[in-house]
């Protein structure tokens, strides 16, 4: 049974950190489905990678539907700007969703809605 642990930072859970680091990291190989293979794989007592699985998922939903209006929008030439600065941005948060994960922390994406 996951317990939360009181030591002052919040988001803190206990799980296996490795597996929520990867639940972060596998998005930049397999952008949908590396979130979602470790959500289908975490333990059923494992809270730390299923809810940093779940925020991982979350993100890269948004940034598929990111990636198609910029798609759509390089018609107008405005999408040519942004698939780069979404790709920058996806990266970069990824990233830091990786090592805060792997520290411990549920990683929260800003401005994500929680869709699944």
């Amino acid at each position: 049974m996951s317990v939360e642990i009181d030591d002052g930072e919040p988001g803190t859970v206990e799980g296996d950190t490795t597996l929520a680091a990867l639940a972060h990291a596998s998005a930049l190989v397999a952008s949908v489905l590396g979130p979602v293979l470790f959500l289908v794989l975490a333990d059923d007592d494992d809270d730390l990678v299923k809810r940093n699985a779940k925020n991982s998922l979350n993100f890269q939903i948004v940034m598929f539907v990111a990636f198609v209006v910029s798609g759509l929008l390089s018609v107008v030439l405005v999408g040519l700007l942004l698939i780069p600065i979404f790709a920058i941005i996806d990266l970069v948060l990824v990233l830091i969703a990786t090592v805060k994960a792997n520290n411990g922390e549920v990683y929260e994406y800003p401005y994500t809605p929680s869709i699944v």
